[in-house]
């Protein structure tokens, strides 16, 4: 694990908010003495190498510009809240031999991760007999919180997602006769059948679904037979890697109809991956860095700050993931167990969120309550929000 931190490196923290301007909206009173002496631990399992590494680059900035905030506000009860972040390239094999590790490691109170719904769930069944919390904070299979009461998610739920997904491409973009590209997975197996049958509740008719492998690089194949079907709008269910991928492909056999994709692919990468291919291509995402919200202009403003970027959605996925775990573990007591942490989430309510503003969890489904969604093009090589109409959308 990492190593305790440093004096001097709180005193670095403290000059990094001060170039944050105002005191962070999401974060403790800032009167609170920086945190000291033995840290508090909690673990991450998620790709840091392979072909879904950016987004555990993308975590981690948001894991430590939350560690810089929390800590430089008293961390937990006056300890540092630090974390080992076990890099499972969002392999299933990978994730439970992390898991494993993890659970043994009785200083860990808390586990992030991992990224894909596949390798979170390969973990759980490990996590919840050891009775070690797993926050899938990107895990949006409508399965993944049934593993048991030790795991929960702030992500939402497919079976909330795809419906706004749905809308997006029905009745924004118009579609009428539908094209499904889904890894095949489970989890893009069960986001397509959401997103067919909100569709087809929508009006719009499947004219084809077709499924890929997760190893899959040539498409063209795939790419006919969806011609021939005679679509009028696809949908993508990828992550940016497979999603650029078909986007630089697509063109080559013909296909000219516009395309809508599930938010995994908003990230940076997708753009960088798939150039000119992707401009034009309509997601929808839970965070924007232009939306007006306060608690989004004073992180945006903040990670500008420290990495003079824009932050994306994952930054912020991460970030709020961490100030959840923190409001846990100060719910917990100065002496906690990891039973203790459990039931912490029980009680904690209105956790202040770049995502959702203020975040409780249900007790019953263990994920955040309330759904939302910003609109997105890629226009000119950069992430846009639509107009102001069809910006957000709620199911509240």
């Amino acid at each position: 694990m990492p190593t305790p931190i440093s004096r001097q490196r709180f005193l670095h923290w403290i000059a990094a908010l001060s170039l944050a301007g105002a005191a962070f909206a999401l974060s403790a009173p800032v009167l609170a003495a920086p945190a000291s002496g033995e840290p508090v631990w909690f673990g991450v399992s998620g790709p840091l190498t392979g072909q879904n590494a950016q987004y555990g680059a993308q975590w981690k900035a948001g894991f430590d510009l939350a560690l810089e905030h929390i800590n430089a506000q008293g961390g937990i009860h006056g300890r540092p809240l630090a974390y080992n972040f076990e890099d499972s390239q969002s392999d299933p094999r990978q994730s439970v031999a992390i898991a494993q590790k993890l659970v043994n490691d009785k200083r860990v109170l808390i586990e992030l991760g991992d990224f894909s719904s596949p390798a979170s769930m390969a973990a759980s069944p490990i996590y919840q007999r050891a009775g070690l919390v797993q926050l899938g904070f990107t895990n949006s299979h409508p399965d993944f919180t049934k593993g048991g009461d030790y795991i929960w998610s702030p992500s939402i739920s497919q079976a909330d997602a795809q419906p706004l997904l749905a809308d997006l491409a029905v009745k924004t973009l118009g579609f009428k006769r539908i094209a499904v590209l889904y890894l095949n997975t489970d989890w893009g197996r069960t986001s397509k059948d959401v997103l067919v049958k909100a569709a087809q509740e929508r009006g719009a008719q499947l004219a084809i679904a077709e499924g890929y492998q997760p190893d899959e690089k040539d498409f063209r194949s795939t790419l006919v037979r969806v011609r021939d079907a005679n679509p009028d709008g696809l949908v993508l269910i990828s992550y940016y890697p497979d999603g650029a991928l078909i986007a630089g492909q697509v063109r080559s056999v013909g296909l000219k109809q516009p395309i809508a994709a599930v938010g995994s692919v908003y990230s940076p990468k997708f753009i960088e991956l798939g150039g000119a291919a992707v401009n034009g291509i309509h997601t929808n995402t839970a965070f924007f860095p232009e939306e007006p919200r306060a608690e989004v202009r004073d992180f945006v403003k903040s990670f500008r700050a420290r990495y003079d970027k824009e932050p994306d959605a994952f930054n912020a996925y991460a970030y709020d993931a961490v100030v959840y775990a923190a409001a846990a573990l100060r719910q917990a007591g100065p002496n906690a167990d990891r039973k203790a942490v459990r039931d912490a989430f029980y009680k904690i309510k209105d956790v202040p969120s770049v995502i959702f503003g203020k975040a409780s969890f249900d007790p019953q489904t263990r994920r955040v309550i309330g759904v939302k969604s910003v609109n997105l093009v890629v226009k000119d090589g950069k992430w846009t929000q639509l107009d102001e109409k069809a910006a957000l959308a709620s199911t509240k």
